[in-house]
């Protein structure tokens, strides 16, 4: 186990205390800070997404409203 040390502000300490009281805050702190690295990977795999998508619609046809509605319609039953 490796040993961490943070400034929160006092507000935020009281608060968390408070909320946790009786808790094992180890145990907590670990389980935001796991949860905070899933959110910012997801994060940066969708921008990454989106990047690929932008990049790939560089080299897209042009289509006209026109064209583009025929197609919606002809593939239609």
């Amino acid at each position: 186990m490796s040993t961490v040390n943070f400034s929160v502000p006092e507000d935020v300490k009281q608060a968390f205390n408070a909320v946790f009281k009786g808790r094992n805050k180890s145990a907590i702190i670990a389980e935001l800070m796991r949860e905070a690295v899933e959110r910012a990977q997801r994060g940066q795999r969708s921008r990454e997404a989106i990047s690929r998508i932008m990049k790939r619609r560089e080299h897209a046809p042009v289509v006209s409203e026109e064209e583009a509605r025929i197609a919606r319609e002809e593939g239609r039953p």
